[in-house]
C-alpha cells in the first residue's frame, strides 16, 4: 500500500501533516505501507514512512525535498502505471539493484492541483490501480467550484450565488459586464481561486473597485480561473460523508461547527493551520435537531451529485434556525485528515475512531473494482 502526498500545488506541506496522521495510525500488521512523497517539482520519491517527519511543529510546515530521509537514504523513483501488474510499480531512479515496487492500493493524500483535482485519479485509472477516494470526474469536478456549484444547484442543492471569470476576462473588453455582475452580489463577498483549497488566495472584499481588483490579482497567483461568491451570514457548519459500500447508502456524520475566534474575518489559511487561538471546533456542533438532520441531508445529496466515493467533507452555512436555513459552500472530496482535523473529529463523535476510520477506506477502496470508475 502506497501512502502518496505533497505534490505540486500550494497545499504541499498540508498533505503532507494529513499524511502524517494516516501514517500514525495505519495498521501495519495489516498493510505493506510504502510512503511516497511528491516535492514541488513533481519528482517521487520514497522517504520515511514513521508519521513524525511529517507532523507540523508550531508554525513549521512540512516539506518533501531530495533530502527527505528514504529508507535507506532519499531515493527517487518513477511511476509506471502497468495494468499488466495489476497497477502501479515504482523503479529506483537510476535503474540498479532494487527491484520495483509493486503497489495494490494508493491512498492518494494530496490537497489541491495535480492530486485532488482528478490528475492522479486519471493516472491510477489508467494504470488499473485501486486507490482511496473519488474518482478522476468527482475529484475535478470538487475542486472547480464553478462546476460543484453548478452540479449541486442542478440537484436542488441550495449554494450562494457566484460570478466565475478567467483573468483575461477581467482585464478585457467584458470587464465592465463583470462588474456590473459582480456588483449585484452584494457587500461583503469572497474573491477565490476557482480551483485551490485551504484558502489560499482567498480575500473578503467590502466593496470598491481598487479593492477588488487586488483580490483577483491575488487568487489569479493561484488559478486563472476567479471566482466572486455573495458572503452568506451564518454559522459555519461541517459534516462528513463515509461511502457506505456497494449496495448501501452513504453515511453521514454528526456535524461539526467552526467558530472563530480573536475578531478574524473568516476562516483563513493560518486560522486553519497556525494559530490554534483562531478557532474552536465544536463537534458535534450545538443545533436544532432538524437543522443538524438537514445538514446531514445534503451533505448526502451533494455527495451523490458529484459521484463521490469512498469520503467527502461536506461544508455549509447554517443562517438560521430552520431547515430552510441551511446553504453548501464546497465539498471536499479528500478533506484535512490529521487526528485533529474535522473530518475524523466528526467521525470519531459518530463513534468511528480514526484508525477504523483509516481502515474503512482502504478496505473499501480494495474491494472495488480497479480501472474506470
Amino acid at each position: 500500500m502506497a501512502v502518496l502526498f505533497g505534490g505540486r500545488s500550494g497545499e504541499h506541506p498540508i498533505s503532507c501533516v494529513t499524511a502524517g496522521g494516516v501514517l500514525a495510525a495505519v495498521d501495519r500488521d495489516a498493510y505493506d505501507v510504502v510512503a511516497v512523497g511528491i516535492d514541488a517539482g513533481g519528482r517521487w520519491w520514497l522517504v520515511d514512512d514513521a508519521p513524525g517527519p511529517w507532523a507540523l511543529r508550531g508554525d513549521v510546515l512540512p516539506r518533501v525535498d531530495g533530502a527527505s530521509p528514504g529508507r535507506a537514504g532519499a531515493a527517487a523513483v518513477e511511476v509506471v502505471p502497468s495494468t499488466a501488474v495489476g497497477g502501479l510499480r515504482l523503479l529506483p531512479v537510476p535503474p540498479g539493484g532494487d527491484d520495483p515496487i509493486p503497489v495494490d492500493v494508493t491512498f492518494p493524500l494530496l490537497h489541491g492541483a495535480y492530486g485532488e483535482d482528478g490528475t492522479v485519479q486519471g493516472l491510477l485509472d489508467l494504470a488499473g490501480a485501486r486507490y482511496v477516494g473519488s474518482g478522476v470526474l468527482a475529484s475535478a469536478a470538487g475542486m472547480d467550484k464553478p462546476t460543484m456549484k453548478t452540479l449541486l444547484r442542478a440537484a436542488g442543492v441550495p449554494v450562494a450565488e457566484w460570478v466565475a471569470f478567467t483573468r483575461d476576462e477581467w482585464t478585457g473588453p467584458g470587464r465592465a459586464e463583470l462588474l456590473a455582475r459582480v456588483d449585484k452580489l452584494g457587500t461583503p463577498a469572497f474573491v477565490k481561486p476557482a480551483r485551490a483549497g485551504s484558502s489560499l488566495g482567498v480575500a473578503r472584499v467590502e466593496g470598491g473597485e481598487a479593492e477588488l481588483d487586488a483580490a483577483v490579482v491575488g487568487a489569479a497567483e493561484h488559478d486563472p480561473r476567479i471566482l466572486v461568491e455573495a458572503a452568506v451570514p451564518g454559522r459555519e457548519v461541517e459534516c462528513g460523508v463515509l461511502d457506505g459500500g456497494p449496495g448501501a447508502p452513504p453515511a453521514a456524520s454528526v456535524c461539526g461547527e467552526i467558530v472563530l475566534r480573536g475578531g478574524r474575518a473568516f476562516y483563513d489559511f493560518e486560522a486553519k493551520y497556525l494559530d490554534p487561538d483562531a478557532v474552536r471546533l465544536d463537534c458535534p456542533a450545538d443545533l436544532p435537531e432538524p437543522v443538524a438532520e438537514r445538514v446531514r441531508e445534503l451533505a448526502v445529496i451533494a455527495f451523490l451529485a458529484l459521484g463521490c466515493e469512498g469520503l467527502a467533507r461536506v461544508d455549509t452555512f447554517v443562517t438560521g434556525g430552520t431547515r430552510d436555513d441551511v446553504v453548501v459552500n464546497e465539498v471536499n472530496t479528500m478533506p484535512g485528515f490529521t487526528p485533529l482535523s474535522m473530518y475524523p473529529r466528526m467521525w470519531q463523535a459518530t463513534g468511528v475512531g480514526y484508525p477504523e476510520l483509516v481502515d474503512r477506506l482502504i478496505r473499501a477502496a480494495l474491494a472495488r473494482p480497479a480501472g474506470l470508475r
